[in-house]
């Protein structure tokens, strides 16, 4: 999955009062676009910090291994060989250096948070950054805002050797998916997956167990997959608003999506490999 860059590792700890060097890398964002170098062969990389003018502010986000990233907000200055891609052709466009990619979507979020938070939603104050976490404090009212993460769930639905297949509807996805919703107040993930499936496929199901877990910071999910077996009637009652097609579909006819990035993938993967946890 996206997240499986070892032997790398992201150590996203906030170390405040972080300075920027020379040589630290620089995600530079304008509305949904963000500055890359093509190196070629699906390759990119990020600017450094030498090869700006702008004086900042530069805000430290994370490091991967020893490299430090920090975050700019385009004032539209572009260094020489860069461009501006949108951050949803990330995924088609640049498969490599993995650990990148998944730095990406990640400095995506951070930035969409401060965008986001400006102002205080509680009193309208301009707000300001902690000077002891990763937060934002309101200075008037002394609300606290962490960034945000939405959970949700991957559900697959069993029935021997059989698992429902989607498509979405009125998105410009055009592989197979697994039934996921977001988790709903005062819901568990267990509720959400009964309730997700009754209202996509009509199904009711049981037997539901934990696979796994996966950040997809492009739209702040923190996702938690499981699979579950059909508790009844097969029959598949779809709601068409949601999903173009659910389909019962054999092991050995599961089609993958064209990248391993995704829990959705990994999950159609173990089903077609009779690996899932029973």
């Amino acid at each position: 999955m996206i997240q499986d860059i070892a032997p790398h590792v992201l150590r996203n700890q906030y170390i405040p009062g972080k300075e920027i060097t020379d040589t630290s890398r620089v995600f530079c964002f304008k509305d949904r676009d963000f500055l890359t170098r093509d190196l070629g062969e699906a390759c990119f990389e990020l600017p450094e910090r030498r090869e700006f003018a702008s004086e900042g502010p530069y805000t430290y986000l994370f490091t991967v291994d020893s490299q430090d990233y920090f975050l700019l907000v385009s004032d539209g200055e572009v260094p020489a060989g860069c461009e501006f891609i949108n951050i949803r052709a990330l995924r088609q466009r640049f498969l490599a250096p993995r650990e990148l990619v998944f730095a990406s979507y990640t400095a995506w979020q951070l930035f969409r948070w401060y965008r986001d938070n400006t102002f205080c939603g509680t009193c309208g104050s301009r707000t300001g950054l902690s000077e002891t976490e990763r937060a934002i404090i309101c200075p008037e009212c002394g609300r606290i805002i962490y960034p945000r993460i939405i959970p949700a769930v991957i559900v697959g639905v069993t029935r021997g050797d059989e698992i429902v297949l989607t498509r979405y509807a009125n998105r410009p996805i055009h592989y197979n998916a697994l039934v996921a919703g977001f988790t709903e107040i005062g819901e568990t993930f267990e509720d959400t997956v009964r309730r997700e499936v009754k209202e996509e496929l009509g199904l009711n199901v049981k037997n539901i167990r934990y696979y796994k877990s996966q950040p997809w910071a492009i739209v702040d999910d923190l996702l938690a997959g499981f699979y579950c077996d059909v508790d009844g009637d097969p029959t598949i009652h779809l709601d068409d608003g949601e999903l173009a097609s659910g389909t019962w579909t054999k092991r050995e006819d599961i089609e993958l999506q064209p990248d391993d990035f995704s829990l959705t993938n990994e999950m159609m993967l173990m089903f077609k490999l009779g690996r899932e946890p029973r």
